[in-house]
């Protein structure tokens, strides 16, 4: 199994890292050439999405890696990531990926001194610590996304279909069990 990571900007290291840790392979994605390598899955890293969705389409990539997870390539988005594949965002008018019906506030807690470490319960996982560094929140759902985790009653984590998405930052926890959850969800997606 190889998971890609987006590596143009944001916390890409940290999620290889868990990843490394789990004895899971990764590639980085840097350029439009790293897209024609084989991968199993995708991680769409915290970060700047404005930043990263700009240098997406610079460097050729956005509709390559649209594609891809629009016919099923599984998805971890964190923070930036989740604002990434959102359907709409309700105080931005930009709008990147749209492979998930969810509507995003960006920097919904603030600037970076409203950063927060709390915990939540996950599902299918239980109580996890949520690092939370200028998060965004999910403000609404299709009725067919799952909500996984819920802070202070803002959405925080969904799964819809391939695409595990959270607003927080999992990868700079020690705890590795969302790492370990998507990689039951490559898994499964492999199996069908």
């Amino acid at each position: 199994m190889i998971v890609a990571i987006l590596a143009l900007q944001g916390a890409f290291q940290e999620h290889a890292d868990v990843f490394h840790q789990l004895g899971v392979e990764t590639i980085e994605l840097r350029q439009k050439s790293d897209l024609s390598q084989p991968f199993d899955a995708l991680v769409l890293p915290g970060g700047e999405s404005t930043v990263q969705g700009q240098l997406l389409k610079q460097l050729d990539m956005f509709d390559l890696l649209q594609e891809k997870i629009r016919q099923g390539l599984p998805v971890l988005a964190t923070c930036a990531g989740l604002i990434l594949l959102a359907n709409e965002l309700t105080n931005d008018d930009r709008r990147y990926f749209q492979t998930l019906p969810i509507k995003v506030k960006r920097n919904a807690y603030g600037r970076q001194l409203g950063s927060f470490v709390t915990e939540t319960d996950f599902r299918h996982i239980g109580n996890i610590e949520a690092r939370f560094i200028r998060g965004p929140y999910i403000e609404d759902v299709d009725p067919d996304v799952e909500v996984l985790a819920t802070v202070d009653e803002k959405i925080v984590a969904v799964q819809y279909h391939h695409q595990l998405a959270m607003a927080f930052h999992p990868e700079l926890s020690d705890d590795v069990r969302i790492h370990q959850y998507f990689l039951s969800m490559i898994q499964h997606t492999e199996g069908l």
